[in-house]
């Protein structure tokens, strides 16, 4: 049960009011805020700490993967248990509102808009309480359902790695395995198996969560289930994931990888859709944009064959807009001798350019960690460690083709400075009690533009630009009512969070409240700022 707090939550509910009705006239006195170097020192004197608590060489904290904001904190925390991190956010609530210290969880820092930082606050390495908390796999269960107790801060490449070795792997994954559980489960954690299996924050049953007031509190779907549900692509403002059931299945291991090719975007979706739609088609379903590529397909017979190789190589893809359908389809190795026959099959229900046809065998593994490749390739050429000014949305399936035709008809027309992903997904049969956000439609397109910008470019790769683009992409979605949301998403203002939610809005500003009452969380999602008073 959640720890009852009422003396403090009055105070806050006092500073609250005051802070709306006092008039803005009056100075108020600031004598009893605490400087930084009493903060420092009080943290040092009185918290007691597995771990450690650093104040120097921390400036890796206020960097993200997307290299375009910088706040640097007070202190990072490198946790050694749970206890590190609840008696950290219990010291700074109890400081109540005279205390501007708020506190950020951090991963693999892979966010992109700053959101993991904490401005003159406290950074929790998440990755360091990975390293002392083991996996515990569970293989006979109440509910007959497989899972493994991790951390919170365990990536999912080794998660899928130790799984592996028992014959079991997590169902749902997103494209980049090296970022960690509480950083994909705050957010959904969505990629092409998505159609079949949900979210990632589908196939979670039990979460250990740290709440705003330094509580430590177990939830699932029976036991405190309003914070489990708000918790899960909660934006990490109800509480700090320390601990997580994730539910197995046997996995496959060999997979054939396959990328087909279309010139009529009518023609793509109606197969992406039909496919999403079929309990025994591929298991994993995406697709992209190419705007303008040159020499597309012998850049793609480098890792996957082509089975008209003259035709292909006379394809031209410079000038033009085309759509990539990537699927997959996992099997075992006793089932080596039917797979070609079964992929034949289903291709054979689709409609892509046929001299178009790549194909790939990997394994399981492989096939999972495939973005880490593309990642140590841009690594070497210096080209990883870049601003990531990305733009995720989620595109009802009724406005996506007026959604092309703006997007790649009129605003994108020669470059895209980067992938872009678009897919269906139908979540008819996904928990919709979680805090994510979607449109109204159980189907849905993600289109994800992951755009990277050159440093001191000032033309169509510079970052200018690109933000320049990413506006007028969600001016036409606004102008054209195209009921969008964001994935990952990121807003300047109150008013803009608000319309984010909808009719959510009260559920989460409740949940905030109850769970997280000074907002000492996650601040750099900027939806709510930290309650302080000068009483």
């Amino acid at each position: 049960m959640i720890i009852k707090h009422s003396n403090l939550v009055i105070k806050i509910l006092i500073a609250l009011v005051l802070s709306y009705t006092c008039d803005k006239n009056i100075t108020y006195s600031t004598t009893y805020l605490p400087t930084h170097e009493t903060i420092t020192s009080s943290l040092i004197k009185e918290l007691k700490l597995d771990g450690d608590l650093s104040f120097h060489n921390i400036h890796h904290a206020s960097k993200d993967f997307g290299n375009r904001f910088s706040f640097l904190p007070l202190a990072v925390l490198c946790p050694k248990s749970v206890s590190d991190i609840s008696t950290l956010v219990n010291y700074i609530f109890q400081m109540g509102p005279t205390s501007e210290l708020t506190v950020a969880p951090r991963g693999h820092g892979h966010s992109l808009e700053g959101q993991a930082q904490a401005h003159q606050g406290v950074v929790i390495n998440m990755e360091s309480l990975a390293k002392s908390q083991e996996m515990k796999f569970h293989f006979t269960t109440n509910t007959n359902t497989p899972f493994v107790d991790v951390s919170g801060g365990e990536l999912w490449i080794n998660i899928l790695r130790e799984s592996l070795k028992f014959g079991f792997a997590p169902k749902s994954w997103t494209d980049y395995l090296h970022l960690t559980v509480g950083g994909t489960l705050s957010n959904a954690g969505i990629s092409g198996q998505a159609f079949r299996h949900g979210p990632q924050i589908n196939n979670v049953h039990q979460l250990q969560v740290v709440t705003g007031t330094g509580e430590v509190v177990t939830c699932t779907e029976e036991l405190n289930s309003d914070l489990f549900h708000g918790v899960l692509g909660g934006l990490g403002q109800f509480g700090i994931i320390t601990r997580a059931h994730i539910s197995l299945a046997p996995p496959s291991e060999m997979v054939k990888w396959i990328k087909v090719l279309y010139l009529d975007f009518a023609t793509f979706t109606k197969d992406q859709e039909m496919l999403i739609s079929s309990n025994s088609s591929f298991d994993y379903v995406e697709g992209f944009v190419l705007i303008n590529r040159t020499g597309l397909l012998n850049n793609w017979r480098s890792s996957l064959k082509n089975k008209d190789p003259v035709r292909a190589r006379r394809f031209v893809s410079e000038g033009k807009t085309i759509y990539c359908l990537e699927i997959a389809k996992y099997f075992k190795q006793e089932d080596a001798h039917t797979i070609d026959q079964k992929v034949e099959s289903l291709l054979s229900k689709l409609n892509y350019n046929e001299f178009t046809l790549f194909i790939s065998e990997v394994t399981y593994l492989e096939f999972l960690d495939r973005v880490h490749v593309s990642e140590l390739k841009l690594q070497e050429k210096g080209l990883w460690d870049v601003p990531h000014p990305w733009l995720n949305l989620l595109v009802p399936k009724s406005k996506i083709h007026q959604f092309a035709n703006e997007v790649f008809g009129k605003i994108l027309t020669d470059t895209s400075n980067g992938p872009i992903l678009i897919y269906p997904v139908d979540k008819s049969r996904w928990n919709t009690k979680t805090s994510m956000v979607t449109p109204n439609e159980n189907v849905f397109y993600l289109v994800a533009f992951l755009s990277s910008a050159m440093p001191s470019s000032t033309g169509k790769d510079g970052l200018e630009n690109i933000l320049s683009q990413n506006k007028k992409i969600l001016d036409v979605c606004e102008t054209a009512n195209l009921e969008t949301k964001q994935y990952l998403p990121h807003y300047n203002t109150h008013e803009e969070w608000r319309k984010h939610f909808g009719s959510e809005w009260e559920v989460f500003a409740r949940r905030k409240f109850m769970y997280d009452p000074l907002a000492i969380l996650t601040p750099g999602q900027r939806i709510f700022q930290k309650a302080t008073n000068f009483l």
